[in-house]
């Protein structure tokens, strides 16, 4: 069983509470208890500087408020997500990140679809935009001026129809009704991970994943 917050594998201590002082020793530790199983989800969380989006002293595997009543989740679901993702991850695909908060998952999503790929990233807090942005400049600035990832101020819910269609969708926060923009907006075979209740008459064409 693999990629679990619950499952502590033999290496891993009686109580998993990861720890670091640096962004390679705490994926380290995420590694050594089986949160992730994927080699590219690794190189994209090692290549993705969590200190950078999240401001804290240490690395820990918690979700931690980043200002404007949003948070940062926790880096297990990040690395769940990831994997989840994986396969519409793939280098030169198009992925739309709503509610891109601090700009993490973005850059790492756009870590894995390469230099062919194109992240867009959307929220609906004109703050928070810009702190995605200020942070990915930081971590990699050509990521931005390259047009790897674009970040937009807007209702997220609406999806970005000029983008469209996207190999996958990442949502940041549950949904109180059934987003058809969003789904209209996935390629048949797509895949689209949102927190929350299910939908269970989503279309065969697509797969939703909790």
């Amino acid at each position: 069983q693999r990629s679990n917050p619950n499952f502590i594998s033999n290496t891993c201590p009686m109580f998993y509470v990861a720890t670091a002082k640096t962004n390679s020793a705490f994926i380290d530790q995420l590694k050594r208890c089986d949160i992730f199983s994927s080699s590219r989800v690794e190189q994209a969380m090692r290549e993705t500087d969590r200190r950078i989006y999240s401001k804290t002293v240490d690395y820990q595997d918690r979700p931690e408020p980043i200002g404007y009543n949003a948070t940062i989740s926790a880096p297990h679901m990040h690395a769940q997500c990831l994997e989840w993702l994986e396969d519409h991850l793939q280098p030169g695909m198009k992925v739309l990140d709503v509610g891109c908060g601090s700009g993490y998952l973005s850059a790492a999503f756009s870590r894995m679809v390469g230099p062919e790929g194109k992240v867009i990233g959307i929220d609906y807090l004109p703050e928070l935009v810009e702190m995605s942005k200020k942070n990915i400049e930081e971590d990699d600035p050509e990521l931005l001026k390259s047009g790897r990832i674009t970040l937009l101020q807007g209702d997220g819910w609406k999806g970005v129809p000029d983008e469209a269609p996207f190999d996958c969708i990442h949502v940041g926060a549950a949904a109180a009704t059934f987003p058809q923009a969003l789904i209209d907006q996935i390629k048949n075979g797509g895949r689209m991970i949102i927190p929350g209740k299910s939908f269970s008459h989503l279309t065969d064409d697509h797969s939703w994943r909790i």
